[in-house]
Formats: structure tokens, sequence, C-alpha cells
């Protein structure tokens, strides 16, 4: 794939990450991670939810006085059915939040840090040359810092493809934007600069 199109590819995925927004990524390889890989956990987490809502309604449903041995047994179930939930909330807690890490840390890599990559690798070729002469004495400054003199550098192109993503982001919101009714104010005919002059 030539320089141009990595490139564009590279800041394309960049804004695209940053429109979606990771935390919505986040949740979505979350809940992808967790049907693959964790549905024991959950299936166990539910099925305590379950148990402990029917203790809990027969709990409810008897009597402290009249009936304390089986209230004590449903009181004690109903204790380490919530530890045992604590327990299991807690390790997926821990999981979550080390895969948030790693998640954040891949999208990181994938975007920013192999754009500094490319940047870095590339720092001495040309993208493109353009002709001579076309942008006058302001054409070394597109080939900053060390590209040949008449050719865009890497930085530079970056820079362009963000801004054309960023203008063609701000028109596709414009023209997709539902316009809204204007809202009709009130005029007091005992207010205003023509009410002072009257009186």
């Amino acid at each position: 794939m030539s320089l141009i199109i990595t490139i564009f590819s590279l800041v394309f995925l960049t804004e695209l990450v940053s429109w979606i927004g990771k935390t919505v990524l986040l949740d979505f390889a979350w809940a992808l991670y967790c049907r693959m890989f964790m549905s024991v956990q959950y299936t166990r987490q539910r099925q305590i939810k379950a148990e402990l809502l029917v203790t809990k309604k027969e709990l409810l449903q008897t009597s402290a006085q009249d009936q304390f041995a089986k209230w004590a047994k449903l009181r004690r179930s109903v204790d380490k059915g919530l530890a045992e939930l604590e327990k299991l909330n807690g390790e997926l807690a821990t999981t979550k939040t080390a895969f948030s890490a790693k998640f954040s840390s891949l999208v990181w890599i994938l975007t920013t840090g192999l754009q500094f990559a490319i940047g870095w690798w590339y720092r001495k070729s040309a993208v493109f040359y353009l002709p001579p002469n076309w942008f006058g004495p302001l054409t070394w400054t597109l080939a900053l810092p060390f590209a040949p003199p008449g050719s865009v550098s890497v930085g530079v192109w970056q820079m362009a493809c963000r801004r054309v993503i960023k203008v063609g982001e701000c028109t596709v919101k414009n023209i997709m934007a539902v316009p809204s009714e204007p809202i009709a104010v009130p005029v007091d005919a005992g207010v205003g600069p023509s009410a002072e002059k009257k009186s």
C-alpha cells in the first residue's frame, strides 16, 4: 500500500474512533469478550441473583417469631448468597478494569502509536512531490521537518488528511442535521424602545 493511502487510512481510523467514542467501542468489545470467554461467570451471576430473589421473597413471607428456625436458615442462605454474589461481582469488576486498560492501550497503539511510528520511520521520505515553484518560497515549509525540498512530508500530509476529514465530518453533520423550527417570541406592546419614545 502506498504511503499516501496508509497515512490517510490511519488518520481516518483515528478520527473514526473519536467519532464513535472509546467508551462505546470499549462497551462493545467487553460485551463480545464476555460472550466468548466469560459466559460461565455471567451465567453463575444470573443464577445467584435468581436464587437470592426467591430466597428473599420466602424470607419476607416467613415470620421471625413464629418460625424462627426456618427464618434463621433462610437468613443465613441470603447472607451466603450475597457474599458469593459480592465476591463474583468484584472478580468481574477487576476483570473489566484490566480489560479496559488493555483495550485502551490497543486502541492507542493502533491509532496514535502507528501514526507516530510511521511519521518517525518515513521522516526523511517524501509522500509526493509538488510541481516546481507551485507554492513559490513556501514550498520548503511543506517538506518540514526532514523531507526533501519540493515534497510534502509525512507530518504535513497527516495534518492535511486530518483537516480534510474534519471538514468532511462537519459537512456531513450539517447536511444530516434536522432543521429546528424557529421559536416565536411574543412581543409586548408596552415594552421596548418604541414604548419609551411615546412617554
